[in-house]
């Protein structure tokens, strides 16, 4: 599995979802394992994102899916990022 970071920030509908029913928040986390990723860690934030997600999954077109289909409810906007551990980082360095 590989690691991957969401940013994300709610739309004017998203925000009053998350208003009126906070827990719709952990009822999409269950529903991104629905589409083979999984929620590793999960962070509200200040700023330009209102919310930080980790996630594992098998490749790049698992965690496509999960931002279109989570995108196309017009709810949210979300920006995938691949992420590798400092360690792989460094690691590609040896020779």
């Amino acid at each position: 599995m590989a690691t991957y970071v969401l940013l994300s920030t709610l739309t004017p509908e998203g925000r009053k979802t998350v208003k009126q029913r906070p827990s719709r928040i952990t009822e999409v986390n269950k529903e991104i394992e629905g589409y083979g990723a999984k929620v590793i860690s999960q962070y509200v934030v200040l700023g330009a994102y209102d919310f930080v997600t980790i996630l594992d999954a098998p490749d790049n077109e698992t965690v496509a899916r999960v931002s279109a289909e989570l995108g196309s409810r017009g709810t949210v906007q979300i920006t995938s990022l691949p992420a590798m551990s400092v360690d792989g980082f460094i690691k590609g360095f040896k020779t």
